[in-house]
C-alpha cells in the first residue's frame, strides 16, 4: 500500500503536509489527478455552491431536501472542524476512516508527482468516494472563489452563488466586484444560475456574467423574491416565501436567506431531481450545520472568521439570545480583519477572552498584543490567556453564556475538548 500507511493519523499527516505554502489555483493538477482515477466527478450529477459567506448552510440545506425526497446524497464541504472526515459525508454518516487510509495510500505517489494540493487531493478523493458510494447527487461546495478552485471541474445540474464579501484579498481580489467576478466562474453554459447576492449592484454583476457564461435560466433572488416576515428564536428562524411558511432549526435572519437560496436551487433541478414543496419543507426543518450558532449548553459556536459573518453573528446574538450576559473566547487568523470581526462582536459582547487555537497554522498566528491594545484603546474589556485551555477554563467559571469564535480552528479545537459531536445535531 503505497507509502505502507496502516493508520487513519498517517493518512492525514500526509495530507496535512500538503498545506504548507501559498494556495495554489487552477484546475490542471486536479484535473490530471481526476483523469487518473477515471473522472469519478463525472459519475454523478452535483449542485454546486459558491459565495463568501452562507455556502455550509445552502449546501446542508439543499442535502437535508434531497434527502427528504428519497435521493442518495453525498456532500462534500470545507474546511472540518474536529475530524477531517466530515468533509466527506453520504446519506448523513462521514466516511469511514479506513477508506482515507486506503485512498491515500493507493495514491501517494501520483499525488506527490503531480504536486497536487492539499484541497486538490481531497477534492479528488471526495469524487472517488462518492462514485464508489453510486449516490444519486452530489452536493459540492467550493473551496475558495470559484473560476479556479479545485472544485469548479463539474458540470452541475444547478450552480449557486450566496453572496460577496471581502475575503481571501491576497487570491480573489480586494474589492466585492472582483471577487464576484471569480466566484461567478462556477456558472457554466446551459445551467441554471441562482444568485442569492442581496445589493442589487453585486447581484446584478454577477447576474451579468452568468448570462455571459451562457448560464440559463439565472434567478436572481432580490430584490422582491427574498424572505419576508422572518422570526428568529434559539430553536431556529421561520420566514414567508411566495406565500407559504418555512421553518428551518438554522439560527438567525441570514439562514432564511440560506434557505431561500437553497429552494430557488432545488426549484431549478430537472424533473428526475425535482423536490415539491412538502419534501423541501420536511427537508428544511431538519437542516444541520455544525459551528454556526451552534448551542449546547451555555455554549454558543460559531465560526464567524471574517467581518460580514462577525455582523451576521452580533445580529444573531441580538435576536437569539438577547439579554444575556455573554464572554467571548476569540482566537482569529492574523491574516484576517480581526479588526472588522472585533468591532462587530463588541456591543454584544461583555468580556473578550484574546487566546491561541492550537491547530491555528503557525504561519497564520495573530499576534496577540496588538488585539487587545486594538480592545483596550477601545473601552471593551479584554484579556489575552494564550494557553487554550486556561482560556477556555477562565470562561466557563464566568456566569452567561459563552461564545467560542474566530475561526474554524477555534471552533473545532473547542468542540474537541468539550466533547461536542460536530457531526450530529
Amino acid at each position: 500500500m503505497g507509502l505502507g500507511l496502516t493508520s487513519y493519523r498517517e493518512a492525514l499527516d500526509f495530507l496535512y503536509a500538503r498545506t504548507t505554502g501559498a494556495w495554489k489555483l487552477g484546475l490542471e493538477r486536479v484535473e490530471a489527478f481526476l483523469a487518473l482515477l477515471g473522472n469519478p466527478h463525472q459519475a454523478m450529477p452535483v449542485l454546486h455552491v459558491a459565495g463568501t459567506n452562507g455556502k455550509g448552510s445552502v449546501c446542508a440545506s439543499l442535502e437535508a431536501m434531497l434527502r427528504a425526497r428519497g435521493l442518495r446524497v453525498a456532500k462534500y464541504t470545507s474546511p472540518h472542524l474536529v475530524d477531517f472526515r466530515e468533509r466527506f459525508i453520504v446519506d448523513g454518516r462521514p466516511v469511514a476512516p479506513e477508506r482515507i487510509v486506503g485512498f491515500v495510500g493507493r495514491w501517494t505517489s501520483d499525488v506527490e508527482r503531480l504536486g497536487a494540493t492539499f484541497f486538490e487531493a481531497t477534492t479528488a478523493m471526495a469524487f472517488e468516494f462518492f462514485r464508489e458510494d453510486r449516490v444519486d447527487v452530489a452536493v459540492i461546495e467550493t473551496g475558495l472563489g470559484g473560476r479556479l478552485d479545485a472544485t469548479n471541474v463539474v458540470s452541475p445540474l444547478v450552480a449557486g452563488v450566496t453572496n460577496i464579501g471581502i475575503d481571501h484579498v491576497e487570491y480573489l481580489g480586494a474589492t466585492r466586484e472582483a471577487i464576484a467576478a471569480e466566484k461567478a466562474g462556477i456558472f457554466k453554459p446551459g445551467v441554471p444560475a441562482v444568485i442569492g447576492e442581496p445589493d442589487e449592484a453585486i447581484g446584478g454583476l454577477l447576474a451579468r456574467a452568468a448570462h455571459a457564461r451562457g448560464a440559463t435560466p439565472v434567478r436572481i433572488v432580490y430584490p422582491g423574491g427574498g424572505p419576508v416576515d422572518v422570526l428568529v428564536s434559539a430553536e431556529g428562524t421561520e420566514f414567508t416565501l411566495q406565500g407559504r411558511r418555512w421553518r428551518t432549526p438554522l439560527v438567525g435572519r441570514h439562514q432564511a436567506a440560506n434557505a431561500t437560496v437553497a429552494l430557488a436551487m432545488a426549484r431549478e433541478l430537472p424533473p428526475e431531481y425535482a423536490v415539491d414543496d412538502d419534501a423541501a419543507a420536511r427537508g428544511l426543518a431538519r437542516a444541520f450545520v455544525p459551528g454556526r450558532f451552534q448551542r449546547v449548553g451555555r455554549y454558543i459556536f460559531d465560526v464567524a472568521h471574517n467581518p460580514a459573518g462577525a455582523r451576521v453573528l452580533a445580529d444573531t446574538l441580538g435576536q437569539a439570545a438577547a439579554g444575556q450576559a455573554i464572554t467571548a473566547v476569540v482566537s482569529v487568523l492574523g491574516d484576517k480583519d480581526w479588526r472588522g470581526i472585533l468591532a462587530a462582536l463588541a456591543p454584544r459582547v461583555r468580556r473578550f477572552i484574546l487566546t491561541i487555537a492550537p491547530t491555528s497554522p503557525p504561519s497564520r498566528t495573530w499576534s496577540l498584543p496588538e488585539p487587545l491594545a486594538y480592545a483596550d484603546g477601545a473601552g471593551w474589556d479584554a484579556i489575552v490567556v494564550r494557553d487554550f485551555d486556561r482560556a477556555l477554563a477562565l470562561a466557563a467559571q464566568a456566569g452567561g453564556t459563552i461564545l467560542v469564535t474566530g475561526s474554524f480552528h477555534t471552533v473545532g479545537d473547542a468542540m474537541a475538548r468539550l466533547e461536542v459531536s460536530p457531526t450530529s445535531g
